[in-house]
């Protein structure tokens, strides 16, 4: 019984015209890149927008993909910029809803429909829930670094790779998100989470 195929064998029977080896892709790396995503968004619904808009993406990409870059890496990315443009469009439309209250006095419902779904786990008290939303309420920088090390269990070398930063970068954001993590846990008296680090999570 062989060994079953690696990412670079598929994406060369892809870009040969075997179009099922993507559709192996796919299920190899969904459930990943999903999680990836949610962690970042905050949103089940917007995660699964963005993971099949990255496999739409990467699909249409592969035949200029170049080999000397891991699959898996260049998908982490895209999946990335999409989730960056989706939070850019979330705030927007937040900020717009805001200015809409402001003048009407009242809350928009669109406003509060859209919170996202990480801040109404926070109040349902659940522990892991809690340190989730603790998580997307991080800086962008930092959140990401986190995700992909602590959740995605990424090397530094690998997440330098996707984020296209020096190693000593990533080890730094990780060290600054954690300790800014740690701190957010404690004042929300969750000291058990805090002291333990991600390793929890």
């Amino acid at each position: 019984m062989g060994f079953p195929p690696t990412d670079e064998e598929l994406v060369a029977a892809v870009q040969a015209g075997e179009s099922s080896a993507f559709d192996e892709l796919v299920r190899r790396w969904e459930r990943k890149i999903r999680g990836a995503v949610y962690r970042v968004v905050g949103s089940e619904e917007e995660a699964r927008d963005v993971t099949q808009e990255a496999f739409l993406k990467a699909y249409r990409g592969l035949p200029g993909f170049k080999s000397e870059a891991r699959f898996s890496s260049w998908l982490y990315q895209i999946a990335l910029n999409l989730s960056r443009d989706r939070l850019r469009r979330r705030k927007l439309r937040d900020h717009a809803s805001l200015d809409a209250m402001e003048e009407d006095g009242v809350a928009s419902p669109a406003l509060v429909s859209r919170a996202p779904d990480a801040h109404a786990q926070f109040e349902r008290g659940d522990l892991s829930r809690r340190v989730a939303a603790a998580v997307a309420a991080l800086p962008d920088d930092q959140r990401e670094v986190i995700v992909l090390k602590e959740y995605q269990d990424l090397t530094f070398v690998e997440i330098a790779e996707v984020l296209d930063l020096p190693v000593s970068t990533v080890k730094t954001r990780l060290y600054r998100g954690l300790t800014l993590l740690r701190e957010r846990l404690e004042q929300q008296g969750v000291a058990s989470y805090a002291r333990a680090g991600v390793a929890l999570l």
